[in-house]
């Protein structure tokens, strides 16, 4: 098998060199291709201070057709070198990504979330002919839609202060100290990403070892997030200069291992453990006694793992909703029981328990 060029950063064409790795072998591809967006003539601020927008020549393209036919080029590029359960983001405005979420789809990639990246600090609409541009679109899909990709809900959540993480991210724009510049001082890339926006993409849907490719690396935000990370990373850039940028941006700094890059782990990704694996542990035992969360409801332990009512009986997810006249109930969280000694005595959820053998099994592997 061909050995993955990890932590590299090639000069070239994506899709060449994207089809010269083996079919099936990354994780992760983060893009953030050419928008399309020249602006018609020049533009100023109200001091009469020239605004820098895009005018490189990566962004120019004749017609439509042709920015359509370069992006069916190198998703198609990308798809062919994801894992089945690997995953692709892109980044747009809206000049371009609805026509890429369409070839995307056309491509028969599965649409998993759009992401709204709300900017704290846009650059403001200085002609005053629409509303200010405050935000950029970020697309995550799969190759198929029963594709099972990293997605690390929890350490999203914990990042959160413990709340859903939702799809529109308020984060500033790429400034200050963390904004390469050339030595005359001007931006070294006119749309550096912030490392905040990949730290998110990142951390959420890859594992530390996994292979992130980046086909437009430019300035090496995906790497240089990758390598804190604990990631690893291929880059395509044709631009020379921005390679330079990447590149000692990169070797600045330390890679990221151990318990630093360790995140919350996923309860769906965390080993399927049955209730009666708690009986023959021997954490329960048949006859105990388990409450509903107000104390007021009891069920008894059986051997096999069920457990009674009067009346009734089933496992722990069939009582609970049972008891409550429900369509579905969890369990785990639903049924407690007694632990403590004394005045010390309180009621917990049996889901204690359940964590006390999987922290067993992670300490035994």
């Amino acid at each position: 098998m061909t050995k993955l060029p990890r932590n590299t950063i090639i000069q070239g064409d994506c899709v060449e060199h994207m089809n010269k790795l083996p079919e099936s072998s990354v994780d992760l591809v983060f893009a953030d291709p050419p928008y399309n967006l020249q602006l018609g003539g020049d533009l100023s601020r109200p001091d009469n201070s020239v605004v820098n927008g895009v005018t490189e020549s990566w962004d120019r393209f004749d017609s439509m057709d042709a920015y359509d036919l370069f992006t069916h080029d190198w998703l198609n590029a990308a798809r062919r070198i994801l894992k089945p359960d690997g995953a692709i983001w892109v980044i747009g405005s809206y000049h371009n990504i609805f026509r890429v979420g369409g070839i995307l789809q056309d491509q028969g990639f599965w649409i998993r979330n759009d992401i709204i990246w709300r900017k704290t600090n846009p650059m403001p609409n200085f002609r005053g002919t629409r509303f200010t541009n405050a935000h950029e679109t970020l697309i995550w899909a799969t190759k198929t839609e029963d594709a099972k990709p990293t997605f690390n809900y929890d350490a999203m959540k914990m990042m959160n202060d413990g709340v859903q993480m939702r799809s529109d991210w308020t984060l500033p724009i790429c400034t200050g100290r963390e904004r390469l510049k050339k030595s005359d001082g001007s931006k070294a890339h006119p749309t550096q990403k912030p490392e905040s926006l990949l730290h998110r993409v990142i951390l959420s849907t890859t594992n530390p070892g996994d292979i992130i490719v980046d086909p437009f690396f430019g300035t090496g935000t995906t790497g240089a997030v990758a390598k804190k990370l604990g990631r690893d990373f291929i880059g395509y850039e044709k631009e020379q200069d921005y390679i330079i940028h990447a590149q000692r941006r990169i070797d600045k700094i330390q890679t990221g291992s151990g318990v630093g890059v360790q995140v919350t782990p996923s309860k769906r990704a965390e080993p399927r453990i049955p209730f009666g694996t708690l009986i023959e542990r021997g954490l329960l035992n048949p006859g105990d006694v388990l409450y509903s969360p107000d104390g007021r409801t009891t069920a008894s332990v059986r051997a096999d793992g069920s457990i009674a009512l009067p009346g009734a009986s089933g496992s722990i997810h069939k009582m609970g909703a049972h008891v409550q006249n429900a369509p579905s109930c969890n369990g785990w969280t639903f049924w407690h029981f007694e632990h403590g000694k004394g005045q010390m005595k309180s009621l917990a959820p049996i889901d204690v328990l359940r964590a006390q053998l999987r922290a067993d099994a992670g300490a035994i592997a």
